[in-house]
């Protein structure tokens, strides 16, 4: 089967369509005017949109979550730079093990990872702390930070590096000012990517979050177990846009070819 074929073309539509009809079917809800889920066939409302301000609640859970991602997103990023580096260019004993390690949280199920937070965090005495909560998600979000720093240093060309030595630069000077330059596009994509998953995460949370410490999703998905509303899809479609946004901001300055892929500017 050719990529060009009719036949790889109606997968490829059929595959797309599957992927984007649950986001396109709630950023649609979330438009009705009426008190119960349906599509807007009456018209478009932004009625529950601004319930959204109105509930207290959901206003502090956000900030909560957009501080916790911050956060999160950043002491993984600064984990992952040096990680990546010592990855990329040194061969030593337990390499692969230690990298397993770093990917670990990828392979367990969250809701097992939740259950061993909220043992550890409780013996530790900072269950529900907004302390515990950067420690859980640095952890759930450090293999993607990872991946795309990785990324970015495997693929760069070193002989800048090389050139900057041999004119008499420290290391210190070469890395702040030729290595962190030319990998800054997976730096970037790893703290979007890392803050996206942050902010998105639910079912690990919900195990470590505290009525003082409860997060965007964890909010939703309580609000979810009282009751059912359009409320619900516009604070999902909310979080759909503020995904798309970061993705086209991070398309338009680094290029998502770059950082997927691995090329350094």
């Amino acid at each position: 089967m050719s990529k060009n074929s009719p036949l790889a073309l109606i997968f490829n539509v059929l595959f797309i369509t599957f992927m984007l009809a649950p986001l396109i079917i709630v950023c649609l809800v979330a438009f009705t005017p009426l008190g119960y889920i349906s599509l807007p066939w009456d018209g478009f409302s932004l009625r529950w949109f601004y319930a959204i301000l109105d509930n207290p609640h959901f206003i502090d859970a956000f900030y909560l979550s957009v501080l916790l991602g911050t956060v999160s997103a950043t002491i993984a990023v600064g984990m992952a730079v040096p990680a990546s580096l010592a990855f990329a260019r040194y061969e030593f004993k337990g390499k692969g093990a230690i990298m397993a390690f770093f990917m670990s949280s990828l392979m367990v199920p969250h809701i097992v990872l939740g259950v061993a937070f909220l043992s550890f965090l409780t013996k530790v005495g900072i269950y529900g702390s907004f302390i515990g909560l950067v420690m859980t998600h640095v952890i759930i979000i450090m293999p993607y930070a990872l991946r795309l720093v990785l990324s970015a240093v495997t693929g760069m060309d070193r002989s800048a590096e090389d050139a900057a030595v041999s004119l008499g630069a420290s290391n210190w000077t070469v890395f702040r000012r030729v290595t962190i330059p030319m990998i800054i596009p997976g730096i970037a994509g790893g703290w979007v990517l890392s803050f996206i998953t942050s902010f998105d995460e639910v079912t690990m949370t919900v195990f470590v979050a505290s009525p003082s410490t409860t997060t965007l999703p964890v909010r939703m998905y309580e609000h979810i177990t009282e009751t059912i509303d359009p409320l619900i899809a516009s604070l999902s479609a909310t979080m759909i846009f503020i995904t798309i946004i970061l993705m086209a901001i991070l398309d338009r300055f680094f290029g998502l070819d770059n950082i997927l892929v691995g090329k350094g500017k």
